[in-house]
């Protein structure tokens, strides 16, 4: 049986506005798992581009899981984005110009941003520094994510918040287990009627 190969660019054939992720970035501070896809209809190297002040000096990465969906006009706002409010200047001096570059980092790190695994993030949503994604969750269009989202949780507004589960508390807790998104491709393609179409019985019954 052939599989997906997710070190291929372009998932789609003939469709050039939507890609592999992990395929185009070129920061190490930027992990993205298998399988996780980012949709542009003007230039896939976007993404890369839309988030915003990833200095290496800050130590911060983002991380984001496999199967992933994410829509054009993502952004992420990461800890190079703070400024410190507690000195007389909220100016960003060590990153403005080499003279300043010995300047003290006076900025707290909020610490990394971390998307779980089978997220969909829709059109032009923005995560601010820090946020952790839980598995399974749904972000909604232009929402401002400003804090952390339970798993297989819907979220959205500015600032977002939760709208609904997608599951009851028990199935939640089964899915988590599951994690289906880390069996391997062989696997997850034999049981894609399952996973589609919600047959817990038949998820139930594999041995995970």
């Amino acid at each position: 049986m052939i599989h997906p190969d997710p070190n291929t660019l372009y998932p789609i054939e003939g469709v050039t506005r939507t890609c592999y992720l992990k395929n185009v970035i070129t920061s190490p501070q930027i992990i993205v798992g298998d399988y996780t896809y980012y949709d542009d209809p003007v230039d896939i190297y976007n993404f890369e581009r839309n988030v915003l002040y990833l200095f290496e000096f800050m130590g911060d990465k983002l991380i984001i899981g496999k199967f992933c969906q994410i829509a054009t006009g993502v952004w992420f706002i990461m800890n190079g984005g703070n400024h410190a409010m507690d000195g007389v200047s909220a100016y960003p001096f060590k990153v403005m110009g080499k003279s300043w570059a010995t300047a003290p980092v006076n900025v707290t790190s909020k610490g990394d941003t971390v998307i779980g695994n089978d997220v969909w993030i829709g059109n032009g949503v923005t995560f601010m520094q820090g946020i952790t994604v839980g598995d399974g969750a749904i972000i909604g269009t232009n929402s401002l994510v400003t804090k952390n989202v339970e798993p297989y949780t819907i979220v959205g507004g500015n600032p977002a918040k939760p709208i609904r589960k997608r599951f009851d508390d028990e199935t939640i807790a089964f899915l988590l287990q599951l994690a289906w998104w880390n069996w391997p491709v062989e696997k997850i393609t034999k049981h894609l009627d399952a996973i589609i179409n919600a047959d817990f019985k038949t998820l139930k019954s594999l041995n995970y």
